[in-house]
């Protein structure tokens, strides 16, 4: 049992679950997903375990990747299925992320069940996403040969998946965008051990009700969505933010009875891109005058030390760092400056809070670090016209670019009106927590409330395309703003809202 006198650890990892938290793919912004050396690298931040896809190859076995095709995590190109294990030997699925990692193997879903846990004597907790059913058998299998204490939970959309699981003995996790009472009657009626949602996906009235069995998150990384998910609490999340996860799970021990907000706001940073020409510092730049907020969540004094974080872009900051004193329940406003940014959307600046304390009744002098990024947005109202949104140059020499989007009942409908000189361009779109992706249109259901949501709903689109360059085929993506494509370091969404009179 967590007792605060023996100290929460460096980052908040010595405090125990629930929620238990499992690196989501890894550490995927440290390591290439779905590696040995992504999972190894989420221990050693101090996840409880960690969350990996499979697919099976052409001979059958399962192997560790998140898509059914190889392209954008390796060195080679077409579908998994269709290439035995030999033939895998030699891919490389660590050079596409930084060339230290080159040379990293896809590995084997055997690999992966036998990783050291967090302490001595440990096994790590598995939740692996059978992204293809016919690994389902192969997951049943390993995990008696190693042993029934091994935790492992089989988790996945397809509801037929999920029984299989079952039936072989495996505890079985439903996963949704969000929570469903049909969901809920589902697992239920089949007596599956979980139900896993997306991020908020569990703000529904089913959400909210009593479910019987183990409730998860997945992909769980705004501050504001952790802290929920922590004092819920959830049985288990995976995450993208493993530190930032830790220090929540520990702030809600240390600190049980405090109902506010995250104790550090960042306020978004409104994006107006030059798409022609760009800035100093590439078209996805701006300055920015903002007010931060942070708050003192305990009941005993703390010093706050709070200064920006700069993971991606170039970025000039005035006013911070700043330290201060706040008393049990005490706010305080923090004005900066900042100015700056990248041509592409990625990895947004952070704020870092540092809470220290001193000895006290029950508990040792520690720390706590806290932090919460400063996302960079753009908005669109939406009415009944066509509106043309054109897309960011995401290097100096692209050439412009441009997306249609038109309202056409309770739906959304993108077009790509000019691919920039890409051919076979085919339409991405995100919207709330659904991404969809077409042919040169795509459409996706607006929410029933839309016209109500006064702040806007979270929304970008683009087009990707795969050309041949130097013998190979190449991603290449345009985009409105962030969000999409899927995964990390992407940015983050720009908001719709619905225009006055729509």
């Amino acid at each position: 049992m967590f007792k605060p006198q023996d100290g929460i650890g460096e980052h908040g990892e010595a405090v125990p679950g629930p929620p238990w938290i499992l690196g989501h793919r890894g550490a995927p912004r440290e390591t290439p997903e779905n590696t040995l050396v992504a999972l190894r690298r989420a221990i050693e931040l101090g996840c409880d375990g960690f969350e990996y896809d499979l697919h099976a190859c052409a001979s059958g076995e399962a192997v560790l990747i998140h898509d059914a095709t190889l392209e954008r995590t390796t060195d080679h190109e077409g579908p998994v299925a269709s290439l035995t294990l030999p033939e895998l030997a030699g891919v490389d699925a660590g050079g596409w992320f930084h060339k230290r990692f080159a040379g990293e193997p896809l590995p084997l879903l055997a690999e992966a069940l036998e990783l050291d846990g967090p302490r001595a004597g440990e096994r790590p907790m598995h939740m692996i996403e059978a992204k293809d059913p016919a690994v389902v058998r192969a997951v049943a299998r390993r995990r008696v040969e190693l042993g029934r204490d091994l935790s492992v939970r089989l988790a996945s959309f397809d509801r037929g998946a999920c029984l299989e699981a079952r039936d072989l003995g495996l505890p079985a996790m439903l996963l949704a965008v969000e929570a469903s009472e049909d969901g809920r009657r589902f697992v239920r009626d089949e007596r599956l051990a979980a139900y896993g949602v997306g991020p908020g996906g569990w703000r529904t009235p089913a959400g909210r009700a009593e479910w019987g069995c183990e409730v998860w998150g997945w992909s769980v990384d705004d501050p504001e969505d952790l802290l929920e998910a922590c004092r819920r609490p959830f049985f288990g999340l995976n995450t993208n933010e493993p530190l930032r996860a830790l220090a929540t799970r520990a702030l809600v021990h240390l600190a049980p009875e405090d109902e506010g907000r995250y104790p550090v706001q960042a306020p978004e940073l409104e994006v107006e891109p030059d798409p022609v020409s760009g800035g100093a510092h590439g078209a996805w730049s701006g300055r920015w005058s903002p007010v931060a907020g942070v708050r003192n969540p305990f009941s005993f004094d703390v010093e706050v030390a709070v200064a920006p974080l700069v993971r991606g872009g170039a970025f000039e900051v005035e006013g911070l760092p700043v330290a201060l004193r706040l008393a049990p329940g005490e706010a305080a406003d923090l004005p900066f400056r900042i100015a700056g940014g990248s041509w592409s959307p990625g990895d947004d600046p952070r704020l870092i809070a540092r809470f220290a304390w001193k000895r006290g009744p029950g508990r040792p002098a520690g720390h706590l670090v806290l932090d919460a990024p400063l996302a960079r947005i753009r908005g669109v109202n939406l009415g009944r016209e066509a509106i043309r949104l054109p897309m960011l140059r995401e290097h100096p020499g692209e050439r412009e670019a441009s997306v249609t989007v038109r309202r056409r009942g309770a739906e959304l409908l993108c077009r790509v009106e000019d691919p920039g000189g890409l051919d076979d361009a085919r339409a991405l779109v995100r919207l709330g927590r659904h991404t969809r992706r077409g042919g040169r249109g795509v459409r996706i259901r607006l929410p029933e409330d839309f016209d109500r949501r006064v702040e806007g709903v979270p929304f970008s689109c683009g087009f990707d395309a795969w050309p041949r360059e130097g013998g190979a085929r190449v991603r290449r993506v345009r985009r409105w703003a962030g969000g999409i494509p899927g995964g990390i370091a992407n940015g983050a969404p720009g908001r719709l809202f619905p225009a006055a009179g729509a």
